[in-house]
């Protein structure tokens, strides 16, 4: 993660066969629209939910840039809840929380917006588009040139 440090950062837990997938493309928009800007988008795959990424690392990465064009950094697929907690979720749970108190993610597309100095500003649900979150970057960094 080192490579990322003093970046603005969102963090997403994605899947392949969700009802939220189409929002992979809204999050490469908003990664075009920023990432010249000191910004990235760094993708999670996740199988903890109805199993809807069952697919391997190697297929993930075919479907995200064949089907939605996916230039941002995808990682190994991880655990967001229970004991094998990817760490980067336990951190980014416990810095932000669900609007009910929770840490627990509760599905995938939950995303947290890192600032550059490392702690998470805020955790979105899986229902907030990206444009939303690129309306929030705009109003922390300022319009994207």
């Amino acid at each position: 993660m080192d490579r990322y440090r003093g970046k603005w950062i969102v963090v997403v837990n994605v899947a392949s066969k969700c009802g939220f997938t189409p929002q992979y493309a809204g999050l490469e928009k908003l990664y075009q629209d920023f990432r010249d800007r000191d910004f990235v988008i760094l993708g999670f795959p996740c199988n903890q939910f109805l199993g809807q990424e069952p697919a391997s690392e190697r297929e993930i990465l075919e479907f995200c840039s064949t089907r939605y064009q996916v230039s941002f950094p995808m990682f190994s697929k991880v655990e967001v809840n229970g004991p094998s907690t990817h760490p980067i979720y336990k951190f980014l749970k416990q810095q932000a929380r669900s609007w009910m108190g929770l840490q627990r993610i509760g599905w995938n597309f939950t995303k947290f917006l890192v600032h550059p100095d490392g702690m998470t500003v805020e955790r979105f649900s899986p229902t907030t588009s990206p444009a939303a979150i690129g309306n929030r970057l705009t109003s922390l960094m300022g319009a994207p040139v």
